[in-house]
């Protein structure tokens, strides 16, 4: 697992999720927000960025459970976020993209936990 990996793929979080706030606020959005304002295109859009995230978890190793619970995130997303008005709120509230970087961040924690555990009792 290379650091260059996560910290690109945080980078794709943040960008479809918090790249940018509305002054004043502490509500911050991205290109998942942005493009889901245009009807039935904006989420068609966003959804392969999204499960790129899924797939490059995949590859790294999460566990089938975190690959599920990502799944889920980005299904909720993709399914509200489809409703006019209502979706777009949920969009700013969300933030599925921010949700699965951080379990693929706690899942790679911990992989790396056991990692150096594992090699500490053999050494």
């Amino acid at each position: 697992m290379s650091t260059s990996e996560i910290e690109k793929l945080d980078r794709l979080s943040t960008l479809l999720d918090a790249k940018y706030r509305i002054p004043g606020t502490p509500v911050r959005f991205g290109w998942d927000s942005l493009l889901g304002l245009i009807p039935g295109v904006g989420d068609v859009a966003t959804l392969a960025p999204s499960v790129y995230l899924i797939y490059r978890a995949n590859a790294l190793g999460a566990r089938k459970r975190t690959i599920g619970r990502m799944a889920v995130n980005t299904g909720l997303d993709f399914t509200i976020g489809a409703v006019p008005v209502i979706g777009d709120l949920f969009d700013l509230v969300f933030k599925a993209n921010k949700r699965n970087f951080a379990l693929l961040r706690a899942e790679l924690d911990v992989k790396g936990a056991h990692t150096r555990a594992a090699d500490v009792k053999r050494g």
